[in-house]
């Protein structure tokens, strides 16, 4: 695992060597916010490989973890870089690309009519792998199931992020890419997403990629990107 310095002003480098089990490849990431003024750098010649496993994206305020998994998952545009999912490019193969990945801005109002059924509907008619045996489990260890049939609206934000986090790990998705997953979690969901984080970490074909100020004690890790305080 590469562990990139966010403040780096040099030329990219070379592509990092492809390990036979990686998952994800990045490539010369360089992003920069738009808007009046100079624009502020995020990320200048970022290149990760990603492996089966759990990964950490680690970072304080403002230091671009959010943006950092919007970017894999091809939610928002680099100014330049190459993702590839086992060497699906998101540049030249984008729908193949995402039908390799599970991402949903935890934030978003884009499914706010759909009840949570239909939208594990809609993600298992993207992923071929959605496990509904998982899907199960989840709905059980998160109490989702007085909420399946409500509008997304109408649920409170840590149930919304229940639901998120449901469609994740049973979706079976090469690349799973999660914001702050214990955010606005009661306790017994927290222990639940933990035992599911721990088993990811031993998965030997998904790689798992979380973003949060701090790992979860206990769980082993793929490795860590570092993107400081």
């Amino acid at each position: 695992m590469t562990h990139p310095d966010p403040n780096d002003r040099s030329h990219p480098p070379a592509p990092p060597a492809m390990a036979a089990s990686a998952v994800l490849q990045a490539h010369g990431l360089r992003f920069a916010h738009p808007g009046p003024g100079p624009r502020r750098e995020l990320f200048t010649g970022l290149s990760l490989v990603v492996s089966p496993g759990l990964t950490f994206v680690l970072g304080g305020d403002g230091r671009g973890k959010t943006t950092l998994l919007r970017l894999l998952a091809g939610d928002l545009a680099a100014d330049t870089g190459e993702f590839s999912i086992h060497g699906v490019t998101l540049q030249t193969h984008t729908k193949d690309y995402r039908q390799q990945l599970f991402w949903t801005e935890p934030r978003t109002d884009a499914f706010d009519q759909m009840t949570p059924a239909h939208y594990f509907d809609v993600q298992r008619s993207i992923h071929a792998g959605f496990d509904d045996g998982v899907l199960a489990t989840c709905v059980d260890g998160l109490a989702l199931a007085p909420e399946l049939n409500k509008q997304l609206f109408m649920l409170s934000t840590g149930s919304k992020r229940k639901v998120w986090l449901a469609a994740a790990f049973a979706s079976g998705a090469a690349l799973t890419l999660l914001d702050m997953p214990f955010a606005a979690l009661d306790k017994a969901s927290i222990r639940f997403v933990l035992a599911l984080l721990e088993d990811a970490a031993a998965d030997p074909a998904r790689a798992f990629v979380v973003a949060d100020y701090a790992a979860p004690a206990g769980v082993s890790l793929a490795g860590v990107i570092d993107l400081g305080d």
